[in-house]
């Protein structure tokens, strides 16, 4: 199997696929250190959709992971005769699609009650294909961006290992869509509105990015480019 993505989820991954007997093939990611736990091949790709054929050779058991992964999977990989992509995305899917880092702060503002990650197939369109498993957790009225993103962080890495013996063996299928699920895009568009939340009574928990701002520089700059908050006087 192969494993695209970054930072300590995609490396922890790699570490418990390796530790548990599942080739890992090749990782694609900016540290090479990423492979070391599995002493397997690594590929630093700006593009890793350049890379198809690389990747159709070495997979040998036509197994992709996305984890952490802020590349649009595009042709030629998504047509790659063998290859079967799983991403494990940070949200509640269809709900909370496209980058997590904005996602949580609207789940916040929303008021969404829940949140969570998803295991799904990946097609061509963004955070749309198939959900093969999910875990949720509740999200009290207390809690802030960064209890948030850790608890989702959290559930991506419990997902990934919950589902990966069934990946690995052909039987993971997707589950049923409930049909009153409302579907919501979060890409860097959606904070050229976060100014308008300045009064709500949920943005200062919902901006409160605590050790995440390093991690979430799109709502960092988006952040210090809105409007200061009203005045309580």
């Amino acid at each position: 199997m192969i494993f695209v993505g970054e930072g300590a989820l995609l490396r922890r991954a790699v570490t418990h696929a390796a530790g548990h007997g599942h080739p890992v093939d090749l990782v694609c990611s900016a540290d090479p250190l990423d492979a070391a736990a599995a002493d397997a091949p690594h590929l630093a790709a700006a593009d890793v959709n350049a890379h198809a054929d690389t990747l159709s050779r070495a997979a040998t058991d036509g197994i992709v992971w996305s984890l952490n992964n802020r590349q649009i999977f595009r042709e030629p990989l998504l047509r790659a005769e063998g290859l079967r992509i799983v991403n494990i995305h940070n949200g509640l899917l269809p709900r909370h699609r496209g980058l997590p880092s904005v996602a949580v702060l609207f789940a916040l503002l929303n008021g969404d009650t829940e949140y969570g990650a998803t295991a799904h197939e990946v097609d061509a369109g963004i955070d749309t294909g198939p959900v093969l498993a999910e875990r949720r957790f509740p999200i009290g009225p207390e809690d802030r961006y960064h209890h948030v993103m850790l608890r989702g962080i959290r559930a991506c890495q419990a997902l990934f290992e919950q589902i990966l013996p069934v990946v690995a063996a052909g039987t993971a299928h997707p589950e049923p869509v409930a049909a009153a699920e409302p579907s919501a895009y979060y890409g860097l568009r959606a904070l050229d509105r976060l100014h308008t939340y300045r009064d709500h009574p949920a943005y200062p928990r919902a901006t409160d990015l605590g050790p995440f701002a390093a991690h979430a520089p799109e709502v960092t700059r988006a952040l210090l480019g809105s409007p200061a908050p009203a005045s309580s006087s």
